[in-house]
Parts: C-alpha cells; structure tokens; sequence
C-alpha cells in the first residue's frame, strides 16, 4: 500500500480497528514491503543479515552503515556503557521464580533505570543496549537457580559473547550459540514504527517518561500472545507436532485447522511472500543444523504448510513469517524453553524501539520533537457523522 493509500480521510469505519492502517507518524529507522520485508535505514534485511549486531545498533542509529572506523567507535562506546552501576543481581533475585520471563525482563529494565538515569535521550537508549546482554544473562541463571560462580561481565567482549559468558551453559557449542543468536537480534532488531511494542514506547516516551519506563513498557506490549510472545508459541506448536513426516505433519496442520486452532509461523499483516528473515534463518539451520529433528520439523512444515493454508481464499499471505525458524534454532543450540523466547524478541527491540524514541524525542519537528500522543474517542451515545 503506498503512503498516498494510507493518506485518507478517517472515517467512523475506522474506529475500533486498532489503529490498523491509521497513519500517526513517520518512522526514520526502518520500513516493509509486501516483496521484501523489512529494510533498516533503507537496506533490505537480507543484505543486512551477517552484520554484527553491534553495526546495526549503528546504522539504526546514524541512519548510514559504519566505516571500518566508526565500527570500532560503536563498540568502544558499547563497551564503555555496559557496567551495570548497581546491585542488579539483588533485585533479580528477590522476584517470584514461577514469574514469565517477559515479566522479569520489564523489572529488569525498569531496575536498570532506577540504578542510573542520565534524562538524555540518547545517552540512556545506548547505556540500556549496552547493558542487556548481562541482564539477559542474569535473567536466565538467576531464574533457574543458578545463582552460584556467576561469571564477571567482560564489557570488551562483544554483546552477544558477553550475553553466552554470563548465561555460562555447560555441553553446548558456544561458537554456534553466537552465530545464532547474533542473526536473531539483527533480523529482529526493528520492523516499522506501527507494531504495538514500538508504539507503546513511543507512546509513553511523548509523556517524556524515561526510556527506561518507555521500554519497559513496550515489553509488556511485546510479551502479549498476538505479538512478541507469538514465537514461544511457535516452538511449542512444533514440539506438539513431534515428526517430520509429510504426511503426519498435513494432517496435524489439517486438524488444527478443523479444530480453529492457529498454525503458527505463518502468514503476515503486510508480506505477501515468505518472509525474508525466515529465509534467512532456513538457510543458517540448513548450515548448522540440517538433522535436528525441529529443523526437520519446520522444514516439512515450510513445504505443507503454506499449501494447506492456501486452500482458504480468505488468506492472502500462507506463507513463512520470521516465528517459524527462530525457536528451532535456539532450541539447538541449548535454550530448549520457549518461554525465553520472546525476551530474545524484547532484547532485539530495545535496539530498534530506543532509536525510534530518540528521533521522535529530539529529531522530529526541527529537534522539538513529537507531541505527547492523544487519540480522540467518540461517545458512543454520539451520531459518528464525523470525525474531528
């Protein structure tokens, strides 16, 4: 749909329809296409895939890829930001083992705030990214015991590396643990300025609350089953297929349908082809991991899938979206609870989310930034004849 489509005179048909559709803004980080997905900055996703994450921090946040030199200077400045000035472990520990991680994840944020808060926009949008991966880290040891000989961070590592050193897994490929986890954070670092996660945090950021509350918020949009918590879905939906016989698998897809129950992993508001983060992500698995049995799995359903859901004209896109792949491959890799899964989402998002809330807090409107965001609602008891 082009920006002359969506430039409409609203109507009452667009009240109660979520927003969908509904020009607010402009978004400088990133956009999608129906052919070839997301782009950040322009670049399509697929020329961006094998970048370190810490170059995509960069360009999300230059709006320009990094030279050599200025790829030195993102992690220099990573590096230096990434001391946690706190007791953080403390407060992790003191919350409820039984919670989601989505959950720990938003207090994590929150604490991180309460610990060091410079009121720089910037300035606290690069301290946050910068301190995610030993939160993450935390987050997993602390929520499963493992509280003991939790190794010291290492802020000159990378973020990723720094993240696999703190989580400290015993039996797994460390090597393949960064490769796979470094691909899943930059194809899933920004996608838009419309999806509810980002929203909610730029929607709390006009308020001029904190980037820390903003973010906080916006994993808590994140960790609903409609939008971030979708990927854990889609894990479990796999593990209850259990097989990769073609067979098996169309008429458990078949019977999930009759039961109008969803097939997860497919099927997106704006594609109208596979998606191009889950192109990548098949042929990583099919580089590392072609005989895992959930790679197995999600391949045949890639293949049975789309062609069952194609039968239903009233689906547009039954094609792969990025959920299908992710899970399988950070099950392989030794993170076999899905109920992690969408805190890798949130930790992605920070990246994409923070240098949407500094554009919109100090570079929209000639450095005014936008206005606090305040829908009109209509009483219901009044004639909808239009909208002011």
């Amino acid at each position: 749909m082009s920006d002359e489509e969506v430039l409409l005179e609203l109507t009452s048909n667009h009240l109660n329809t979520g927003l969908r559709g509904v020009p607010v803004g402009t978004c400088r980080t990133s956009f999608v296409t129906p052919t070839e997905g997301v782009h950040y900055c322009g670049y399509p996703i697929t020329e961006l895939a094998t970048f370190a994450p810490e170059d995509i921090v960069y360009l999300l946040f230059n709006k320009e890829l990094p030279t050599p030199e200025q790829s030195k200077e993102i992690r220099a400045e990573l590096t230096a930001r990434a001391t946690v000035p706190g007791d953080l472990e403390s407060i992790l520990k003191a919350l409820p083992r039984d919670g989601h991680p989505m959950d720990w994840l938003s207090v994590g944020i929150h604490t991180l705030g309460m610990l060091e808060t410079t009121n720089d926009w910037r300035s606290d949008a690069m301290n946050l990214i910068a301190r995610m991966p030993r939160l993450m880290g935390l987050l997993f040891r602390i929520r499963e015991g493992r509280t003991e000989n939790i190794p010291a961070d290492d802020p000159n590592a990378s973020m990723v590396d720094r993240f696999v050193n703190t989580l400290d897994l015993q039996g797994v490929d460390k090597a393949k643990m960064t490769q796979i986890i470094s691909t899943y954070l930059v194809l899933h670092m920004d996608h838009g300025g419309g999806n509810l996660s980002t929203f909610t945090g730029k929607a709390i950021a006009s308020s001029h609350a904190t980037v820390y509350s903003s973010m906080a918020g916006a994993m808590n949009a994140l960790s609903g089953p409609l939008h971030g918590r979708a990927n854990q879905s889609c894990l479990e939906f796999v593990l209850r297929i259990g097989t990769s016989d073609p067979k098996e698998v169309e008429a458990f897809v078949r019977a999930e349908l009759e039961a109008k129950r969803p097939v997860f992993g497919f099927g997106h508001a704006v594609l109208r082809t596979e998606d191009p983060r889950a192109t990548v992500q098949f042929a990583l698995g099919q580089q590392v991991c072609p005989d895992d049995e959930n790679f197995k799995i999600i391949r045949t359903l890639r293949e049975v899938a789309p062609r069952v859901l194609g039968e239903n004209p009233k689906i547009s896109n039954p094609n792969a979206n990025v959920d299908i792949a992710s899970g399988a491959l950070l099950h392989h890799i030794g993170l076999t609870d899905p109920t992690y899964y969408t805190t890798f989402f949130g930790w992605a998002r920070v990246a994409g989310i923070g240098a949407q809330i500094v554009d919109e807090r100090s570079v929209m409107r000639n450095g005014k930034g936008t206005p606090i965001y305040r829908p009109k609602y209509i009483a219901e008891q009044q004639t909808l004849r239009h909208i002011e």
